[in-house]
């Protein structure tokens, strides 16, 4: 999502930067806590599980990107696969907005989260969401009047982020209280409590944190030898973010008690870096959640706006969603704003984290049923195929499962949203069947 100008010379290491400034966001802040409360110190286990999910989802995405070439990525992969079915890409297009949206609610709510962290409005829910919605804001307006600046910006973002979690990591290590061989004891203690249902919806819930990776494909027409590029960028950033996230798991268990990581799940890792380190440590966490956070809400905005628009000139949203001014879709990028600041109003973090992990679940195993339909063409693996499509399904019906279990209210209002989003792409759907059949 890094904004320049259309020459071939972005190469391998900034494809990997590209795919690690959309992954390695507010994802892992606040999955942390969630998993910690769920599976304790399995959590690096589960971490690792779902990035191994995200690799199998990759998988499809490098064949499609490949073959294709289609910087549209998702929907374009789909509507190119099944030309015929205008449902299934107005389906795609509606779905892979909306995780949009609520990975940009999830971003901007951990950015609050962790921006009052350390002041007396720490636990306030509705100074925590005006705050999100005032950083959408921000980088809405930034998106709208200041596009060609974003590119340099977003660069020093995402290497200094990364700089600073390793710092992070490495200090909590250091300074934990916790050794390697009560950590091992610990997550043995924890094994024999949970069960293997736990340890994969944990994995599935994690699928959000490796969102991002597909961002390389949005470049394909901007980067040096794409044929090698793309399947190196997308899995050598989904290696670096495994490492990354479980170092970093790693570290807050050993520094970090349990009991604090799921009590202040919200922003678990500034709370205990100030336990373990004093105010510097508090500091540090908050600059670098601030930072992974603020690259993520940029990019998200830039990138997914653009896609809204490509969608509505295909006219699967409305019209006047796709105009652009001096190439600035400006609508779609208020519009993207708007919805998730919604979002952020009616649901809590949960809430929009396990919408964003079922959602690219979803469409993630869409993109592996249309490489399997076309697998001949995109020269894939048949057994990697289906392996990748009974793997994703599985990370959904967990997610289901887990929700239907503990929280059924939370997952009827997924599923009506669901229903929602897909009365209207059948809608849209119809009326460009229509506009078809005139022309």
């Amino acid at each position: 999502m890094i904004h320049r100008k259309r020459n071939k010379n972005l190469g391998l290491a900034e494809l990997v930067a590209i795919a690690l400034g959309g992954m390695v966001g507010g994802g892992i802040f606040t999955v942390l806590g969630i998993a910690v409360s769920i599976v304790g110190n399995l959590a690096p286990v589960a971490i690792i599980i779902g990035g191994c999910i995200a690799a199998l989802a990759a998988y499809s995405y490098v064949k499609l990107g490949l073959y294709y070439k289609d910087e549209g990525a998702t929907y374009s992969f789909f509507k190119r696969t099944y030309p015929a079915s205008k449902f299934s890409a107005s389906v795609v297009g509606w779905f892979v907005i909306f995780g949009y949206i609520s990975t940009l609610a999830l971003y901007a709510y951990t950015f609050a989260s962790y921006a009052i962290s350390s002041t007396d409005f720490a636990n306030d829910i509705w100074i925590r969401k005006s705050i999100a919605i005032a950083v959408i804001g921000l980088f809405t307006l930034i998106n709208i009047w200041s596009v060609n600046g974003m590119g340099k910006i977003e660069d020093a973002m995402v290497y200094t982020k990364l700089i600073l979690l390793t710092i992070i990591s490495v200090v909590l290590i250091q300074h934990g209280t916790t050794d390697f061989g009560t950590f091992v004891d610990n997550m043995v203690v924890d094994a024999e409590k949970s069960n293997i249902f736990s340890i994969l919806i944990v994995a599935s819930l994690t699928f959000v944190a490796y969102e991002g990776f597909q961002l390389v494909i949005n470049a394909v027409n901007e980067m040096k030898n794409p044929d090698k590029n793309i399947p190196r960028a997308i899995y050598t950033a989904i290696t670096l973010a495994i490492i990354i996230y479980v170092v970093l798991s790693m570290g807050a268990l050993f520094a970090i008690p349990t009991e604090e990581i799921i009590k202040n799940k919200e922003f678990a890792l500034a709370a205990g870096a100030g336990n373990a380190i004093g105010s510097l440590g508090t500091n540090i966490v908050i600059l670098g959640a601030i930072l992974a956070t603020s690259s993520a809400i940029s990019g998200t905005v830039f990138g997914s706006s653009r896609q809204m628009a490509v969608i509505a000139k295909d006219g699967y949203f409305p019209h006047w969603l796709s105009i652009r001014k001096k190439n600035t879709p400006k609508n779609a990028i208020i519009t993207m704003a708007a919805m998730s600041s919604i979002l952020i109003l009616l649901g809590g973090l949960e809430l929009i984290l396990e919408f964003g992990s079922i959602t690219f679940l979803f469409v993630s195993l869409l993109m592996a049923i249309a490489n399997y339909k076309i697998r001949d063409k995109t020269n894939s693996s048949k057994f990697i195929t289906i392996l990748s499509i009974i793997g994703l399904a599985v990370g959904g019906l967990m997610i289901l499962y887990y929700e239907f279990k503990n929280e059924w209210k939370q997952m009827l209002a997924i599923i009506i949203l669901y229903l929602v989003l897909a009365i209207f792409a059948w809608i849209y759907s119809e009326k460009v069947k229509k506009t078809t059949l005139n022309h």
